[in-house]
């Protein structure tokens, strides 16, 4: 069967689509002729023509705006094929912070989209397809129904299918039920159920109830949903994705100028932490947690592939949680390979030392460490696993390892308290030199989470959020169905906790740029060097061995206990000496735990360093200066 896969505004510019890729490798497998549009890429090229359009005003729509949901409502109106009334949907984006220029500009696409699906449609429609299969992850649902419905006007013999994570559970069949010019969706995952229903459509004997997950329409129209496998997709049956044209439709558009290609790829599915402690607040997993991992040779050979492929070395993995394994298998192995491949990794936060050396060798260039908050208390609410102290050491030796780490700062958690955050703010200005979180929020409830599946953890009354309503013409009980994030009664935190959170990390972020706090052994002592605003001294040196011996002890979370104990002169030495670096910023309390926050000072050459310390690290710092050239 003749298959076009499209890839709707507000997928990402700069990477394929890993789901479509997938796709396009078993359909094509099974013999289908199968074709990705990348659509969001022709939107590009469409509107900068018509607007003025860059970069940040499709990451507004692709991902600032996602709780508010202003990337759907721009097409919205093309769903319905009415013009909406911005009023009300404007409240919501000014409620939420958003610019004028990015209203104005939200308002302004709701009213030109239309032009663009119909363009999008009569080309996909004089292709003469059998099959036009769309993704939904995100921000996509509303572009993918527009044209879906157009298409289906246009070409009635045409086959429309859904499917991605928007698509997950109780969300697919909702979407089925409601939008009849969808003819199939597709719920989980999709390697097995697409084929086997390209061959059903092409006149196979597979029976659609038999197909695991596929939402379809009986006889007498009536909507239907099979039940989702229960077993999920064995990690050897998940194919590897096919990007075929990719790199070179990017390098035809607009936004070539705007973003570098990148590479997607996954070694597992899953999460082995949320298989025995689920997250409370997170929903990434949709209805398949199982941690399920590819073979590290298989990986391996992924990666290297595709990069000989398609001459490019910058991948993002989008495993929700690296396999321990990796590190003893396919980290060694590309630290030793020849290829400079720039990798981005989603780790736990509980990571030691040798783990971000190993990253850093192997070429991550960035991770996502998931630390979330700073305070024990908060951490064990949500069931992270990892103490605030911990999250620290995992910042200071990620930075060490010169491996750059993204995260944000939760709260709103059921039985968090203000001195879960006062006590934590007070000591930020000794954390400026650390990667600091991309911002501070309130958390969201999303489906599959916790949260949102035991109201008895302390959320017991969820509507949907507020821009459904908004972009939807479906009835409270559908919307249920449909939404993915929802909203309930504040919990945790105020307003003005929350705001002292919020002014705090802005100042780090604003700091972070010219902070400095080292360490380096010279000799017999450790000298430290720090240039922080909240802090007036520069150089300060531990020369005794009891400064030097608890110094390296707090390099892992310690109570003032167990440091009393393994230290000369007990508590009444170890005290003084906590509470003066605790004045001078080189340590971090919380918890009962201390650890300090000096990173490693591979760069960083003192004259008093002898001539064979001198050219240690200068060959630390040519490895160093690798990584920033690959992060750039």
């Amino acid at each position: 069967m003749k298959v076009v896969l499209v890839h709707m505004p507000w997928g990402s510019l700069d990477v394929p689509s890993l789901a479509l890729g997938i796709l396009r490798t078993a359909a094509g497998n099974a013999g289908h002729d199968v074709e990705v549009r990348y659509a969001n890429l022709d939107f590009v090229d469409w509107v900068v023509d018509r607007v003025p359009f860059g970069l940040a005003e499709y990451q507004y729509f692709s991902e600032t705006s996602y709780f508010q949901g202003a990337g759907d409502w721009v097409f919205a109106g093309a769903l319905y094929g009415e013009r909406r009334d911005f009023a009300p949907f404007h409240r919501l984006l000014a409620d939420a912070g958003s610019s004028r220029a990015e209203t104005a500009m939200t308002a302004a696409l709701h009213e030109l989209v239309p032009d663009f699906v119909e363009t999008l449609v009569a080309e996909l429609a004089a292709a003469a397809p059998d099959v036009v299969g769309f993704t939904s992850t995100f921000q996509q649902n509303t572009a993918s129904l527009a044209a879906a419905r157009l298409l289906k006007q246009r070409r009635p013999a045409v086959r429309t299918v859904l499917g991605g994570a928007n698509c997950d559970g109780a969300q697919g069949a909702a979407l089925h039920r409601n939008f009849p010019f969808l003819d199939f969706v597709v719920r989980g995952e999709g390697e097995v159920a697409f084929p086997r229903l390209l061959d059903a459509l092409g006149g196979a004997a597979d029976d659609l109830a038999d197909i695991p997950g596929l939402c379809w329409r009986d006889g007498t129209g009536a909507a239907r949903a099979n039940p989702m496998s229960a077993q999920p997709l064995p990690p050897a049956r998940i194919v590897t994705p096919d990007y075929t044209g990719f790199v070179e439709r990017l390098d035809t558009s607009a936004a070539a100028e705007w973003v570098a290609p990148k590479l997607v790829v996954e070694g597992s599915r899953g999460c082995w932490w949320g298989e025995k402690h689920h997250c409370t607040f997170c929903g990434l997993n949709g209805s398949s947690m199982q941690f399920r991992s590819k073979s590290p040779g298989r990986f391996l050979d992924e990666v290297l592939g595709l990069a000989r492929r398609h001459q490019l070395l910058d991948f993002i993995v989008v495993d929700n949680i690296l396999d321990m394994a990796y590190f003893d298998s396919v980290l060694l192995r590309l630290a030793e390979s020849e290829y400079d491949v720039r990798l981005h990794f989603e780790v736990k936060a509980n990571l030691r030392r040798h783990h971000f050396q190993r990253l850093g060798a192997a070429g991550a260039v960035q991770v996502q460490p998931g630390v979330e908050n700073l305070s024990s208390h908060v951490l064990r609410l949500m069931d992270k696993g990892v103490t605030g102290c911990q999250n620290v050491r995992a910042l200071r030796e990620a930075q060490s390892a010169g491996v750059t780490t993204s995260w944000n700062y939760l709260y709103g958690f059921p039985g968090e308290t203000a001195e879960d955050y006062t006590e934590v703010i007070a000591q930020l200005p000794a954390l400026h030199h650390l990667d600091p979180p991309m911002g501070a929020a309130r958390i969201a409830i999303e489906r599959f989470s916790p949260y949102f599946n035991q109201p008895e953890l302390g959320f017991p009354v969820l509507e949907p959020a507020p821009q459904y309503r908004e972009i939807y013409h479906l009835p409270a009980g559908e919307l249920a169905d449909l939404a993915y994030i929802f909203t309930t009664v504040a919990q945790g935190i105020g307003r003005d906790e929350a705001a002292a959170l919020d002014a705090a990390i802005e100042r780090w972020r604003a700091e972070y740029p010219v902070s400095r706090l080292t360490c380096q052994e010279v000799d017999d002592r450790i000298v430290l060097v720090s240039r922080r605003a909240a802090y007036d001294w520069s150089v300060y040196e531990l020369t005794s061995p009891v400064e030097v011996g608890l110094f390296r002890l707090l390099e892992q979370p310690r109570t003032a206990a167990t440091l009393a104990a393994r230290t000369p002169g007990g508590a009444a030495v170890v005290r003084p000496l906590l509470d003066r670096w605790s004045e001078l910023g080189i340590v971090f309390r919380e918890g009962g735990c201390w650890v300090h926050t000096a990173v490693e000072s591979h760069n960083q050459v003192l004259a008093r360093i002898d001539h064979h310390r001198a050219a240690a690290d200068a060959t630390a710092r040519g490895g160093e200066d690798r990584h920033a050239v690959a992060a750039g």
